[in-house]
């Protein structure tokens, strides 16, 4: 299912004959989100949103820079490299000029929706909390986790696997998960540490797993809100 809104980069390009239609739809869609952030339901919107946030800055920044530097030869954005080439002049009136005026207005506008999700989030995060089940081993990038869905009244089960990437400036750790069941609240009344030994016997290559096992009472979506929040919670929870 698709949970993203049509808020993207592409808003900002080629404005300078409709920039009060693109105005319109920016706050459109803002709207929308800030309707889902008041039905507890963050994802994938408040994450789209601070990458389009900090995007739009390092643009407007980036401008800025080469317009004090080559007046005369700043050209179009490349927005998935955030790079600028220096073709046509940059004149008041010019669509590059539309598109700062366009990113300075819809700056504050989109920084008020993301105080929004971000308040949302730190609510969930207060009411999610995570305990390792068992003995931690050493070795943390693989293993289990079990999140509540108290909406539809079940515990669910998952595999993670944690993988590092480098760039030439610096490393990023991403989680990998895969779903494996779901328990029925009523008979989940397990401990997590028989889940855990139950799921050991049942996939071998994992004789020692760290486990973690999530709590909360909230009762919010699970894959907009309580899902994305326990994920980001285990991660922190690996590396303490």
């Amino acid at each position: 299912m698709e949970y993203g809104s049509k808020l993207s980069l592409n808003l900002f390009t080629k404005v300078q004959d409709d920039f009060e239609k693109r105005q319109y739809i920016i706050l459109s869609e803002l709207k929308k989100i800030s309707t889902e952030f008041q039905y507890y339901k963050i994802y994938p919107h408040l994450s789209e949103l601070i990458e389009i946030h900090r995007t739009l800055k390092d643009v407007i920044k980036r401008l800025a820079d080469l317009k004090s530097k080559f007046p005369k030869r700043i050209g179009k954005i490349d927005w998935v490299n955030r790079t600028i080439e220096h073709e046509v002049v940059f004149v008041d009136g010019t669509d590059l000029s539309a598109v700062v005026n366009l990113i300075n207005w819809a700056m504050p506008h989109i920084e008020k929706v993301i105080s929004e999700g971000i308040a949302i989030h730190e609510f969930v995060e207060k009411g999610l909390t995570v305990e390792h089940v068992g003995i931690l081993p050493t070795y943390k990038d693989e293993g289990y986790f079990f999140v509540p869905d108290n909406k539809s009244k079940k515990l669910n089960l998952f595999r993670f696997e944690l993988s590092l990437f480098k760039s030439s400036e610096d490393e990023y750790r991403s989680l990998k998960t895969r779903f494996l069941r779901s328990l029925e609240q009523g008979l989940a009344q397990i401990s997590p540490g028989s889940i855990k030994l139950e799921l050991i016997k049942e996939e071998k290559e994992l004789p020692n797993p760290a486990t973690y096992a999530f709590n909360t009472k909230l009762d919010f979506s699970f894959h907009q809100t309580i899902l994305p929040v326990a994920k980001r919670k285990l991660m922190r929870a690996i590396y303490q």
